[in-house]
């Protein structure tokens, strides 16, 4: 395969069907493990190919109980082009598979069965809800904890607000059983988490040096993980370009630009995952008075060096049942958009290679089945936005975030809304859109999202640009490692006035909100956070327990953290079961006698192998770190490091893009590198450029 000097893959081919083959010869050359794990995984198989153990076991039942793998009937929806250019693709990967296994499946006794489209299908299921949707339902599940641990429902509409109404507390407290979205045990490991902190923007060659639109995104995952999730490409067929990313496994041009046409994406915070309550008894379920049979499916999981497991799936037109049906009670099912999608999605990428323009990738991109916030410019001058997704429509009196009665017919779906309707924008005013997982709603005629980030970010962002009639890609650059936190600036104001005469106080008076490696006031600032949420959330209402575990091994005060600092900022809240003046002072006398270290040497990652997941020792190289991140939750570059059920995540700028219409190329930073193999020396030949800001630039003029 012909490389850059960094790795990254360049493909010269005489046709599509010839370019599509070699990226599936590179996909697999560079990262056959990644796309056979995930496979493995999303076709329950864990157990079977991998090892017997019970966790592996939870792993399958999960994957299941899903029935992603099972997409015949979205094939049917393919268009022509689209299965002849897929078809090559998986030409492409099986020459390279049935030559050659990775190392890794070589020490489990593992023999790849060939790729498939089906495959890749699977894939795009899993990676639109791993990363995406299953967070709405985990906040959602939040909710459910917080009703029956008996938090009032003032506490939760202070939390929650404008979206609780019509919420039936007293029925949600009899659901009997529920289970996590995601198994920690598939978590742990899939290499996806949410990309619930990203930002992209376009500016309008009004407003920059080069009179040409500038776009620019920084999608932000789970970045301690190598491989690295995307794979940078550079493809040209005749005089078609197309520089940017892809994932192993999916045939797609996901984020780049090509001759004309730059597109990034980040996620929205639609709601595409909602929950009934069904009353259930004698293997069946109640709707409007009547007693219906569920859809039974069986389900025989195969184990290494044990018995088979048999599990039994129950089903219904919501979705599927967390519990036993023949089991008297209520119990919740799970539905979502993109159970039984892919088709459109693909079919609209495929076209991505040939659309020169903002207006008409604002057309393609409304029948994109995941939801995502769609940044675009053209060479002519035009920049854009658009959402896409599958967007349920629901009972007007429905907010989409609180479980709802499913024995009330009214209470279901009723189809998807428009993509017409979702929110979008042609050449704003302004000359610039920024997307950062805020609220949207306000650009369509519908509201997909019910909650949202903290839009911190957004306004930082959109700040820096206002001042700035002549943006260069070096100021892209600086935007995007911009670690100046809007959240600890307003946030300061409250903790000021209860600063003593001391060093550390003299650190946080001074200290300019920014989370830079060397910065002490980021450290003290962040723990004082740390300590009043846990004790306004933990001790003094969820219980010391339940906020050490919410604090410790969840992301959820990170994910959540505009609904807690709402609260903080309040004079009057039901939250404080003492003066709220009184708390603060205790915590910031027991913060002012912390010695301080500086951010970067308490903010640190280890980027850890996705197969042996820190089982080698340190002097293997499989797992290099570790290394000390700029940024903090509510910081542009986002640099958040926190332990997630046992184990270390993270949510970081896993790769920057920026392109300039004036000029055909991209420049780009990459966290890792382009092979999963750890004696390559494309493993993580990138990683220490990509912590200091620095980029590569990838040209369709050499």
């Amino acid at each position: 395969m012909k490389r850059e000097l960094n790795g990254t893959v360049v493909i010269d081919a005489s046709s599509e069907e010839e370019m599509y083959e070699r990226l599936g010869i590179a996909h697999a050359s560079d990262r056959g493990l990644q796309m056979l794990i995930m496979r493995i995984l999303g076709k329950g198989r864990a157990a079977e190919l991998l090892e017997g153990s019970d966790e592996m076991v939870e792993v399958d039942k999960f994957f299941r109980k899903l029935n992603w793998r099972n997409c015949k009937d979205e094939l049917k929806k393919f268009d022509k082009r689209t299965i002849e250019l897929f078809d090559c693709y998986n030409k492409g990967v099986n020459s390279v598979l049935s030559k050659k296994r990775p190392l890794e499946c070589k020490l489990i006794g593992y023999f790849p069965e060939e790729w498939c489209t089906e495959d890749s299908v699977l894939l795009s299921r899993m990676t639109g809800f791993l990363t995406l949707a299953q967070s709405q339902g985990e906040m959602e599940m939040f909710l459910v904890q917080l009703i029956q641990k008996g938090i009032s429902e003032e506490q939760l509409r202070e939390l929650f607000p404008s979206i609780l109404d019509g919420c039936d507390y007293e029925l949600i407290k009899q659901v009997q059983f529920y289970t996590k979205i995601v198994p920690d045990e598939v978590k742990w490991l899939l290499d996806v988490s949410p990309m619930m902190a990203s930002n992209n923007w376009a500016v309008s060659g009004s407003r920059t040096e080069s009179g040409n639109p500038i776009l620019c995104n920084d999608p932000h995952l789970e970045t301690n993980r190598l491989p690295n999730i995307w794979y940078e490409v550079k493809c040209k067929v005749k005089s078609r370009y197309f520089l940017g990313f892809t994932m192993p496994g999916l045939p797609a041009m996901l984020v780049g630009r090509n001759n004309n046409l730059s597109w990034g994406a980040t996620y929205t915070f639609m709601d595409a995952t909602d929950f009934w309550i069904e009353s259930c008894k004698d293997g069946k379920y109640l709707i409007d008075g009547q007693w219906n049979d569920f859809n039974k499916r069986e389900e025989v999981i195969k184990r290494k060096k044990g018995d088979d497991v048999k599990i039994t799936v129950y089903e219904n037109d919501h979705g599927i049942l967390d519990g036993d049906p023949f089991i008297e009670g209520k119990y919740f099912t799970m539905g979502w958009t993109g159970s039984n999608t892919g088709a459109k999605s693909v079919n609209t990428f495929v076209k991505l290679f040939h659309t020169d323009s903002v207006e008409e990738a604002q057309h393609l991109f409304k029948d994109v089945e995941v939801s995502f916030n769609w940044i675009l410019a053209d060479s002519k001058g035009n920049i854009g936005y658009q959402m896409s997704g599958l967007m349920p429509i629901r009972n007007n009196n429905w907010s989409g975030f609180y479980p709802i009665d499913g024995s009330v017919s009214d209470n279901s779906w009723k189809g998807f809304v428009n993509g017409q309707e979702l929110p979008n924008i042609y050449n704003p005013k302004e000359g610039f859109f920024v997307t950062a997982n805020q609220n949207l709603n306000e650009y369509g005629n519908v509201n997909p999202s019910n909650i949202s980030m903290a839009d911190f970010r957004a306004k930082r962002i959109q700040e820096l640009l206002s001042k700035n009639n002549k943006a260069s890609l070096e100021d892209m650059k600086a935007i995007q490692m911009d670690v100046c936190s809007k959240e600890a600036e307003l946030l300061m104001k409250t903790f000021i006035p209860y600063l003593q005469n001391c060093e550390n106080s003299k650190i946080l008076k001074e200290w300019d909100f920014c989370y830079d490696l060397n910065s002490k006031g980021a450290y003290l600032f962040e723990l004082i956070l740390k300590k009043l949420y846990f004790e306004i959330f933990g001790a003094q209402n969820f219980g010391k327990e339940s906020g050490a575990y919410l604090q410790e091994n969840t992301g959820m005060f990170i994910g959540l953290y505009k609904n807690f600092s709402s609260i903080v900022l309040k004079d009057n809240s039901s939250w404080f079961k003492e003066n709220k003046a009184i708390i603060i002072e205790r915590i910031i006398k027991e913060v002012l006698k912390v010695k301080p270290v500086k951010w970067g040497d308490h903010n640190q990652i280890v980027f850890r192998n996705l197969f042996f997941n820190g089982k080698l020792p340190g002097f293997l190289g499989f797992d290099p770190g570790p290394y000390g991140l700029v940024g903090g939750r509510a910081t542009v570059h986002q640099g958040q490091v926190f332990t997630s059920r046992g184990r270390t995540t993270s949510f970081t700028p896993s790769i920057r893009f920026i392109t300039d219409h004036s000029s055909m190329r991209i420049e780009t930073s990459f966290a890792g590198g382009a092979s999963a193999n750890r004696f390559s020396k494309f493993y993580k030949n990138r990683i220490k450029d990509w912590l200091k800001g620095n980029y590569d630039v990838l040209s369709a003029d050499n």
